[in-house]
């Protein structure tokens, strides 16, 4: 977690020099360089507060900056597999990636509307799985754009954080 910003490092997460030792082997195969993501992190936190989104751990969900990714997509949402937790002794996490190229030209809203997107991946156990576009809870434009639209709404009424209704359970 980037410092200064409140959010403590869970107890037992191993060092970054391994993941920095990752990302700098990737870059050097790929050419794609990713960095913390602290203007995302500040909106998915936003988000997650406006919609009650309770059963994410803020401090579990990191959000990562990709540059020459060569991915079509906006962004993407990442799970640690479940040998990877056992194997590091951690618990479960998740990564929003956003490919600048793609996200970071997008007006406000539909930036708001890319990380609904990738948070309706979260399951409401936050397992360390990922829901598909296809399951019980819809992924797509229509419910994204009904959950912007009630976003948008309670940041206009003044509500978010301490709500405990999840605007999920409306689908």
């Amino acid at each position: 977690m980037p410092q200064g910003t409140g959010q403590e490092k869970p107890a037992g997460l191993p060092s970054n020099g391994w993941v920095d030792a990752i990302i700098k082997r990737e870059r050097q195969i790929h050419g794609m360089d990713v960095e913390p993501a602290p203007d995302v992190e500040e909106k998915v936190k936003d988000i997650v507060d406006t919609l009650s989104y309770g059963h994410i751990n803020e401090y579990r969900l990191i959000c990562m900056r990709s540059r020459n990714a060569t991915a079509r997509a906006y962004a993407r949402i990442w799970n640690l597999p479940d040998i990877w937790q056992k194997a590091l002794s951690v618990g479960t996490y998740y990564i929003i990636e956003v490919l600048t190229q793609h996200y970071d030209p997008l007006s406000e809203e539909e930036k708001e509307k890319v990380l609904i997107h990738e948070l309706l991946h979260i399951p409401m156990t936050f397992s360390g799985a990922l829901r598909p576009h296809g399951g019980k809870v819809k992924i797509n434009a229509k419910t994204v754009g009904l959950l912007h639209k009630m976003y948008k709404e309670k940041k206009k009424e003044g509500k978010g954080p301490g709500r405990r209704a999840n605007a999920e359970a409306a689908f």
